[in-house]
């Protein structure tokens, strides 16, 4: 018999931080669009919505990898596979320089996206290395890699203006490949996977791994990622042309106030793994979605002038979101979104502790698919409706049905659990507030039989 591999806690240091590390890096290369494609714009004269695809390109090949990058982990380890990951990326973030049309900027694009399917492996390298009990906490950490999209807001505007944008896709290209040279040489394979090798144990093959797709709790967690995950990277990417072509900012300022919004949006992410560790991540994604519904009916709210009739004559005024409250709700939305991220993904290994890289990466697919689908849909809606706030509606639609499908799901499996929640009883998970409510009624228990006395046969 095999003796378990020893997990210090040193490992379990290096591989969390390499992996956060790692996926921030992986991320501002991921979301580099956000900024160089507003000049990309400029010069090819492009509309929102050919904008919208363009940085939206990125998202889509990062999230259509994501189930295959996570299946390959648990096969292959997440050590090689992040590796090869971050290579890949920086090859293609390199020769984006080499692009001279929208044609050709769509297929670099492509090839740029490689980087957000770090995101699959991480997740079930990073949960391999901590019990249940912490890995809402270790995975809301490396989760706050997402703050990469900040690091490009920041930096990328600088570089542009100084050098151009071909220096921003070079300088970041350089950044993907240091890093994967450290990656490999600070880190060791997860512990599962030195287990199976040293008892010689084949992967598990595909069919097996995707069986828990199967079933609709996985769609479930995968909507809710689309909006906290989805939305985020969609509105990391749109904001800057927001600031820019509602309150006439230029790039650079325009730049920095997405990163004000990227960047409690990631860091926050810890604080939501802490959270659905202490709390569960049920009652956290109440939160989540509570707190989004109100951040996106006061921001999907248009400028409009109102002309009422009074006493002396006609009394206009216009009721519009300024740019101070605008900047603060964005914020907050961050901080919810960023809380609502940490709890979908600690339900994953709780539910799912043998598939964490195929469930994981479905659930990362979708979710990164709204950081495609949305961008596009923004700037269609742009064009279509001629309303800046028409982003904010979408997203309060999704948000709002979310929110409706939990709910109901959580009721339904209540009341299958205790029948007796099929009355007009106060739901237990939904107490978001933390109320102490009485306990349920118990049935009657029979008094036990004295030691050693026999059944009477019936009669």
């Amino acid at each position: 018999m095999h003796q378990p591999i020893e997990v210090s806690p040193g490992d379990q240091s290096r591989a969390l931080w390499f992996s956060t590390v790692a996926f921030t890096v992986c991320f501002a290369a991921w979301t580099i669009f956000s900024i160089i494609g507003v000049q990309i714009k400029k010069d090819l004269g492009l509309n929102d919505t050919q904008f919208g695809l363009l940085v939206g390109t990125p998202i889509f090949t990062g999230s259509i990898i994501r189930l295959t990058l996570g299946i390959w982990t648990d096969q292959y380890g997440g050590r090689i596979v992040y590796t090869l990951v971050m290579l890949s990326a920086a090859v293609a973030t390199w020769l984006l320089t080499f692009a001279y049309d929208y044609t050709t900027f769509l297929l670099a694009a492509l090839g740029v996206g490689i980087a957000g399917g770090s995101f699959a492996v991480g997740i079930a390298y990073v949960s391999r290395w901590y019990p249940s009990g912490k890995q809402g906490t270790a995975l809301g950490i490396f989760g706050a890699g997402n703050v990469g999209a900040a690091v490009t807001k920041f930096l990328a505007p600088l570089v542009m203006v100084a050098f151009g944008w071909k220096m921003v896709a070079n300088l970041w290209a350089l950044g993907l490949l240091i890093m994967a040279v450290a990656f490999w040489f600070g880190t060791r394979d997860d512990p599962e996977l030195e287990k199976r090798r040293k008892a010689g144990i084949k992967p598990d093959p595909l069919s097996a791994m995707l069986e828990p797709l199967k079933k609709i709790q996985v769609w479930r967690f995968s909507l809710y990622y689309f909006f906290v995950f989805g939305g985020f990277v969609a509105l990391a990417l749109w904001l800057p042309r927001y600031y820019v072509g509602v309150y006439n900012l230029d790039i650079i300022t325009a730049g920095w106030l997405g990163a004000a919004y990227s960047i409690p949006g990631s860091l926050f992410r810890i604080l939501g793994g802490t959270l659905s560790d202490k709390y569960g991540a049920r009652r956290v994604m109440y939160w989540t979605f509570i707190g989004s519904v109100i951040c996106t009916f006061f921001l999907s709210y248009p400028a409009t002038s109102y002309v009422v009739q009074g006493i002396r004559g006609p009394i206009e005024f216009t009721i519009a979101l300024g740019f101070v409250p605008f900047t603060v709700l964005t914020f907050v939305l961050g901080f919810f979104m960023s809380l609502g991220k940490a709890a979908v993904y600690k339900h994953v290994p709780v539910y799912y502790p043998g598939r964490v890289g195929p469930v994981g990466g479905v659930v990362g697919l979708i979710g990164g698919l709204g950081g495609f689908v949305l961008p596009i849909a923004f700037g269609a809606m742009n064009d279509l409706t001629g309303v800046w706030t028409s982003c904010f509606m979408l997203m309060f639609a999704v948000v709002g049905i979310s929110l409706a499908w939990m709910h109901f799901a959580i009721l339904y499996m209540e009341k299958r659990r205790i029948p007796m929640l099929a009355g007009p009883q106060y739901l237990p998970e939904a107490d978001i507030l933390g109320t102490v409510l009485p306990p349920l009624p118990q049935a009657p228990v029979r008094p036990a039989r004295a030691a050693g006395s026999l059944k009477q046969p019936k009669r």
